[in-house]
């Protein structure tokens, strides 16, 4: 495989819609791994969700172009693996959540830093080609550990509980919002910084919603949760669909060719 062929941009536009549907996906992540885990054997469910993960992530870095419903399973199992990968270190090796954000901060500024000395830029404008695609995945599944990690510190370390963590990563939020839109943060920065903090985000938010009472959530239930983001997540790339079917990108002819 040519890792620096040229293809079209393999990333969706940023708009409003795509953050909803970001977020969602990372509730949905947090929601579906918990329930998973607790069902089948922790083991099973990495191994299984591990195996499933490269399957889907690999079947869109085949595609020569960017297709909502490719893109976004892939950033789903992203979500639940990149979920159980934080849960696993902190309930069966006891790793503190506070080691474990700053472990996963370190793999992600690792990341951020070969793909940058390789490829001169974190735009995710210019992923174009296999190799930047690669950098780019493993970027994400960094961030959904780390903010997995955190919104985890934040709710059972610092004893926020699920919903002040949820308005506490949504002030955070704010920040990269107010800087680009008002104080010139750089375009790069805000979207980074912003990605990260949807998964801790979302995170507390599908939290909140499936734990019991007495554990600070409504109760409504892991799997019933899952069903709720899954049906929002469908209508979300429905709509994206339709939109990216009248695009110049959905005809363009494949790469190499005239």
């Amino acid at each position: 495989m040519d890792l620096t062929r040229r293809s079209l941009v393999k990333v969706p536009e940023i708009t409003a819609l795509f953050w909803l549907t970001k977020l969602l996906t990372t509730a949905m992540g947090e929601s579906t791994s918990d329930f998973v885990v607790n069902a089948v054997s922790p083991v099973l469910a990495v191994v299984v969700g591990t195996l499933v993960l490269v399957g889907v992530v690999a079947f869109q870095i085949m595609r020569d172009r960017y297709i909502p419903w490719v893109y976004w399973l892939a950033v789903l199992m992203v979500a639940v693996v990149g979920t159980m990968a934080a849960d696993v270190l902190h309930k069966q090796f006891g790793v503190p959540y506070v080691a474990s954000s700053v472990f996963f901060a370190v793999v992600l500024a690792v990341a951020f830093w070969a793909w940058h000395r390789v490829e001169g830029t974190l735009s995710i404008h210019s992923v174009d080609t296999v190799r930047r695609e690669l950098f780019y995945w493993v970027a994400v599944m960094a961030t959904f550990a780390m903010g997995t990690a955190l919104g985890d510190f934040t709710a059972s370390t610092l004893h926020f509980g699920y919903l002040a963590s949820a308005f506490f990563f949504a002030g955070l939020i704010l920040i990269p919002a107010v800087g680009y839109r008002w104080l010139k943060m750089s375009e790069v920065l805000a979207f980074w910084f912003a990605y990260i903090l949807t998964r801790p985000l979302g995170a507390s938010i599908a939290d909140w919603l499936g734990k019991p009472t007495n554990r600070s959530g409504l109760g409504l239930g892991d799997g019933p949760a899952s069903l709720v983001f899954a049906v929002l997540i469908v209508a979300c790339v429905a709509v994206m669909t339709r939109a990216w079917r009248r695009s110049p990108a959905a005809t363009a002819p494949p790469v190499g060719t005239t």
